[in-house]
């Protein structure tokens, strides 16, 4: 069994195919890619890093059939010139043949008429013998060519031997085949990156800012369950007093400020940490640590409920203030609530909620700080916190909720307008979205995704 191993930045750059990685990469760790939501242009960006396979191990008898065809070549050549010089000693021999037949003629004439011919042919017959005598080289020549022609014959019915041999074995891989087989090998890599969900965060790029509007603080967002053709936006201006929720149809709407929809919600929020999941509105009620559930499409509260022993009204916010003492956010596993408690020493508390009644599913307490955290957000059930709000704010520490282990990180960020009052991760999108000191931006993510092929057991 092999495991394909993937990091998330979608072009493929599927360079791999053709040619073999010149990166040690064991037959077992398989693939390694490096992707993310999408580029300055919008195009899906993946870095590909293929494998040792199969096909790079055969390189050597590829040399070996690359030297074996140099070899006839210059066999050719050889038998090329042979042939040449052949047919040029072939017309010397055919004048040669045609003084021969005069010489028989004249040791005709000699025998019948010896007495009185004898001198005068004789001398006749040394000039001929003089002129055949470059015949004799040539003669010779043509043996040295006969073995070397003949040596040339059993070395090619050798070499046929080894290339029938060679293409036998190596068959499959013609041009044509190995075209498909590329071919082949794209779709299935396509068809893994079209199921790639969870990674581990390599990299943050950006940002991107969509638009400059309302106070320092505030919230805007997508849905991360929405259907594809379904691009709304909701956009939360300041963390406190406020109960107005705006609603555009698209990206573009909302930066020509088009607005589709407001809702008057029952409730006034506290924080900027609310998130919209599968049509709902979750967000925190201010001055309690009560969290409300509110249907966009009936326009009305499903349901709340209180997070049990959770800090609230700035008891433990994060290093900005602005009671942002619980950040509910939602990843590639669920609906999450971010927050502390008395009994956690005021450190970070994840616990896992269900979408449709708030219930808390599972908690994991963490060590790390409420009040040292400048902001958090979840990318498939791993909490990643960032060390301020404020320039030079990087993502420093990361708990798992898989293994309920953490790391300390050191992943920067442009913090573009000096002060970060949200950040929230759209598994959607693969895109954080933040609220930069009144300007609504995005962020690039790359994550390093682990596949599984069908081959594993």
């Amino acid at each position: 069994m092999w495991s394909l191993y993937m990091v998330l930045n979608p072009l493929l750059f599927l360079l791999l195919f053709g040619y073999c990685p010149s990166v040690t990469i064991r037959p077992k760790e398989g693939w390694q890619v490096y992707s993310s939501a999408q580029d300055a242009d919008g195009r899906c960006i993946c870095t590909v890093v293929a494998p040792e396979q199969n096909l790079c191990s055969r390189d050597a008898k590829g040399r070996q059939l690359r030297q074996l065809l140099e070899k006839v070549q210059n066999m050719s050549q050889s038998i090329e010139v042979l042939n040449l010089r052949t047919q040029r000693d072939f017309q010397y021999i055919m004048r040669m043949e045609s003084q021969i037949k005069g010489l028989r003629s004249k040791f005709r004439q000699i025998e019948s008429d010896r007495k009185t011919l004898v001198n005068k042919n004789f001398q006749e017959l040394k000039g001929k013998m003089e002129s055949l005598q470059p015949l004799i080289p040539v003669l010779e020549q043509y043996k040295t060519d006969a073995k070397l022609i003949s040596q040339f014959k059993e070395e090619i019915r050798n070499l046929s031997g080894v290339l029938m041999g060679i293409q036998e074995e190596m068959g499959a891989y013609d041009y044509e085949e190995l075209q498909q087989r590329v071919l082949n090998l794209e779709n299935r890599l396509r068809n893994c990156m079209s199921k790639l969900t969870c990674g581990k965060l390599m990299k943050i790029t950006g940002p991107l800012t969509v638009k400059t509007s309302g106070t320092r603080f505030g919230a805007w967002m997508t849905d991360p369950l929405a259907s594809p053709k379904n691009n709304r936006v909701w956009y939360m201006d300041s963390y406190t007093n406020n109960k107005i929720v705006k609603e555009y149809k698209s990206v573009a709407d909302f930066v020509a400020g088009v607005e589709s929809r407001t809702y008057n919600l029952p409730f006034k929020w506290a924080g900027t940490n609310h998130v919209v999941y599968n049509g709902s509105l979750y967000y925190n009620k201010m001055q309690s640590n009560i969290i409300v559930r509110y249907s966009f499409e009936t326009g009305r509260v499903v349901t709340q409920r209180a997070l049990e022993l959770a800090g609230f009204h700035n008891v433990y916010p994060y290093t900005w203030g602005g009671f942002s003492d619980i950040d509910l956010m939602a990843d590639e596993l669920g609906l999450w609530a971010v927050y502390a408690t008395n009994q956690n020493a005021g450190n970070i508390v994840i616990s896992q909620l269900n979408p449709d009644t708030l219930q808390i599913l599972n908690t994991w307490n963490t060590e790390y700080s409420k009040r040292n955290a400048g902001e958090s957000f979840m990318i498939c059930g791993t909490l990643y916190i960032t060390n301020s709000h404020l320039t030079g704010a990087k993502v420093y520490y990361a708990y798992s909720t898989k293994t309920s282990t953490y790391e300390y990180t050191d992943i920067p960020f442009h913090n573009q307008y000096f002060h970060m009052s949200m950040l929230d991760y759209n598994a959607r999108d693969r895109t954080l979205y933040g609220w930069n000191n009144g300007h609504q931006v995005l962020f690039n993510v790359t994550l390093f995704h682990i596949i599984k092929t069908e081959d594993d057991s």
